[in-house]
């Protein structure tokens, strides 16, 4: 345990003189892990050692301050510490009979994250694995009330003969959702998609027409360019008609625990259920999200089970709020890392964000690149001229490893993406990258001028 401890604490340590992205010859050392499993017991230190030796030198660098992939958070030191405790006590989150402290954890870090987030406090809270289970438990909470209001229990009968439900979302809406509602039997090509503008952000006056059997998925922070649907003017219509609103805000909605933020997602306090991850801009350990419920009935309808071994639920279950019974006590880390911030640390830490964000966008303009969407949150897409030279420039940044950034697909066109969601991330983190990208666009260009 003490070796363990030391090996972590030194890769931690560690972590800024390390690339974002592992190195060839690391990554071909894996090989080295997979072998024929031993007849005879190994020593535990002899196989923590081999993990460390080659394992640490292979592990993505997302914990750092210059990672910008995939919308990926790094990890709050408090956070990390208590994500230890928590495996050491091994506890089984699924009741509160299981563990006592686990589900006291997840019941004062529900009411924090409300409290954070604006939400309403009786709202129901449960702690998941990510943003797409999260979809998943609000959307199948959505459905279980739209079909009890027609006297059609899913749960129990299913969706064979079931009243139809209209599912309507943006053209810009992220995969998560739409595994979702794959996993929930409602496909995820029968929706009805909305047009969007230039930002990804779904147009209000091309809504179909709504009823009290629809469900319309908004979204907080679209994954490219990290624009935010009308919410407002949505949610209100949407609610006048007995509509059902849901908020995929994987990333956005942490926008809410910002005063500076906020006003952006005016309205999303309207929906009645959202999905958020804590493993992106509250950078707590994977994996790590929450479902809200602004009533906990329909949660607790979409979720819960009966069985003669499991105690009535007098109080609250955490089982009753997500699909699995048993399950780590995910609430720890998010209870410490709310804790040590605090509600201004919480937003800071977004704020910063979204400051770095818009310094990579003012300094690669200035360098005289193309940034192609407005940069309103911690989202920057940028072309270094055309596609080819821009997918050159991405593989060389990612190659040589100053930094680690992504690619996608912008109206048509091939970016990089530039997502900055860690703690660890200062000014100049990003003046180094900045000069980085501006230097290798520049070999990559002029390489291609002279016949390379």
């Amino acid at each position: 345990m003490e070796f363990a401890a030391r090996q972590s604490i030194n890769y931690l340590e560690g972590q800024p003189a390390r690339r974002p992205f592992p190195a060839p010859n690391a990554i071909k050392e894996l090989g080295r892990l997979g072998f024929q499993l031993p007849e005879a017991p190994t020593d535990p230190e002899e196989v923590i050692r081999l993990l460390d030796e080659v394992g640490s030198p292979a592990a993505v660098g997302n914990t750092g301050g210059r990672y910008f992939g995939f919308v990926i958070g790094g990890s709050l030191p408090v956070a990390v510490a208590a994500n230890w405790v928590a495996a050491a006590w091994d506890q089984n989150a699924g009741l509160k009979v299981t563990s006592p402290l686990a589900a006291k954890l997840e019941e004062v870090a529900a009411q924090w994250l409300l409290e954070v987030l604006g939400l309403p406090q009786e709202a129901g809270v449960g702690f998941v694995t990510g943003a797409t289970m999260a979809n998943f438990c609000g959307l199948a909470a959505a459905r279980h009330a739209l079909l009890q209001r027609k006297g059609w229990n899913v749960e129990a009968e299913g969706l064979y003969g079931a009243p139809e439900i209209k599912v309507v979302v943006g053209e810009e809406v992220h995969v998560s959702p739409l595994k979702a509602l794959s996993l929930l039997g409602f496909g995820s090509e029968r929706v009805i998609r909305v047009p969007i503008n230039s930002e990804g952000e779904m147009l209000p006056d091309q809504l179909p027409p709504l009823d009290d059997m629809t469900i319309v998925c908004l979204q907080a922070g679209n994954v490219n360019s990290g624009a935010i649907d009308p919410l407002y003017e949505i949610a209100k219509m949407a609610r006048a008609r007995g509509a059902w609103v849901h908020i995929d805000g994987a990333f956005g909605l942490w926008g809410a625990a910002s005063p500076q933020l906020v006003s952006q997602l005016k309205g999303y306090d309207l929906a009645d259920s959202w999905a958020t991850d804590l493993h992106k801009w509250l950078n707590v350990p994977y994996d790590s999200g929450v479902v809200i419920c602004r009533d906990p009935h329909n949660l607790r309808a979409a979720m819960s089970i009966n069985a003669a071994y499991i105690p009535p639920q007098e109080e609250r279950e955490p089982y009753a709020f997500t699909p699995e019974m048993s399950r780590r006590a995910r609430g720890a880390e998010a209870w410490a890392a709310l804790y040590a911030l605090g509600r201004s640390g919480v937003a800071e830490l977004i704020e910063r964000s979204c400051r770095h964000a818009a310094l990579f966008a003012k300094k690669l303009k200035r360098a005289g690149f193309e940034v192609l969407n407005e940069v309103n949150l911690n989202q920057v897409l940028v072309s270094f001229g055309t596609d080819e030279l821009t997918r050159r420039v991405i593989a060389e940044l990612q190659r040589e490893g100053t930094c680690w950034c992504g690619s996608t697909t912008w109206h048509g066109r091939h970016v990089m993406r530039i997502s900055v969601s860690s703690w660890a991330t200062t000014e100049e983190d990003v003046e180094v990258c900045v000069e980085a990208m501006a230097r290798i666009a520049k070999q990559e260009k002029s390489f291609k001028l002279v016949g390379f």
